[in-house]
């Protein structure tokens, strides 16, 4: 009865794709059903625990927030480095035109009202002398205040060179606390249960697709998103605008296997519809991948990696271990020890 139910949400959800004329719409994804159960409401069975995932889901935004600041203040610094070769160019320039006035002045002496009187034979004289005398002076008056003006300037741009550096000191050591803390929450969580298998199967997955990026803020920051538009999965419900860009993306680029997205209990990100499950094997969430399918997840995670940046990536879980954009990846397991809660069944994406 629950592959009906499941079958018929899907058919239902195609035609209407179909009747609403979407030419451009991303690969479908599969429709088969799931054939292990990966949660009912109330249960939660993506390994770990709710406390693990908090600490993860923190450090890992805190760690992209302090990244994406320490890329605004470089290029910022950059900027003003461009800014103050200009400024010393032009200061240059500025105290030769001073130092010209000086020289000329010290060989010649300065003309002043008096020699002015004394060097001229008329009135009339004595007037163009005169205006002679006032015009030096205002080039003299010009020539040093812009001298001063670009001194004050070329400090100015010293100091926000120097608030910049303290600037990216700062968020490096945000990114080292953040990678910290979420090495730790993964060791506190690894003691309290058996050692997992070793396995690094995880990294090997190849990708070289590029994903298209999700939009961001104008200072390069992620815009704070919600569970506001509808999830294309048969989990139905919604998922965040930058979800539904990495999903259709994935889909794109070839990973069209079953996928389910949101989901009203448990915690992480999938009650958020920040999270994605993308089954491994072409029948859905079975047992442990292996073979082509374990290739699949592998290269399915390889790509998600790969576009961390472009698509806003938390991490991304897979057959025993977790990536974070602060790390790489680490060791993890479920606390069921079941295919589902240690991830050797699908890959499991969260964005930020």
């Amino acid at each position: 009865m629950h592959v009906r139910r499941t079958t018929v949400r899907l058919v239902a959800a195609v035609a209407a794709a179909l009747a609403l004329g979407v030419s451009s719409a991303p690969p479908p994804v599969t429709a088969a059903p799931p054939t292990t159960r990966l949660a009912a409401p109330g249960d939660d069975d993506e390994g770990g625990t709710p406390a693990l995932r908090a600490q993860l889901d923190a450090a890992s935004k805190g760690w992209i927030d302090a990244k994406a600041a320490l890329e605004r203040s470089t290029r910022r610094q950059q900027e003003l480095n461009n800014q103050l070769k200009t400024i010393e160019s032009e200061l240059t320039l500025r105290n030769g035109k001073v130092g010209e006035i000086a020289g000329v002045a010290y060989r010649t002496g300065r003309l002043g009202p008096v020699s002015a009187l004394l060097n001229s034979t008329s009135p009339e004289g004595f007037l163009d002398r005169a205006a002679e005398l006032e015009t030096v002076a205002s080039n003299e008056d010009r020539e040093l205040r812009n001298l001063l003006r670009t001194k004050e300037e070329a400090t100015r741009t010293r100091v926000a060179l120097d608030t910049e550096i303290v600037e990216q000191r700062k968020q490096i050591a945000v990114m080292a606390k953040r990678k910290q803390q979420a090495e730790r929450a993964l060791a506190v969580a690894a003691a309290d249960k058996p050692a997992p298998r070793a396995d690094s199967g995880a990294s090997r997955g190849t990708s070289t697709a590029n994903a298209r990026p999700a939009p961001r803020n104008s200072d390069g920051s992620w815009p704070r998103e919600s569970c506001s538009v509808n999830d294309p999965t048969p989990a139905n419900g919604c998922i965040t605008p930058r979800m539904l860009n990495a999903l259709q993306q994935s889909q794109a680029a070839g990973f069209t296997r079953y996928v389910s997205c949101y989901r009203p209990g448990g915690s992480g990100e999938h009650p958020k519809g920040r999270a994605c499950d993308f089954a491994a094997q072409k029948g859905g969430f079975g047992g442990d991948a292996t073979g082509g399918d374990r290739t699949y997840g592998n290269n399915l995670a390889a790509y998600h990696v790969r576009n961390a940046d472009r698509l806003g990536v938390l991490y991304v879980i897979w057959y025993r271990q977790i990536w974070l954009p602060s790390s790489g990846w680490k060791s993890y397991s479920g606390a069921g020890g079941d295919p589902s809660s240690d991830h050797t069944n699908h890959v499991h994406l969260s964005v930020y």
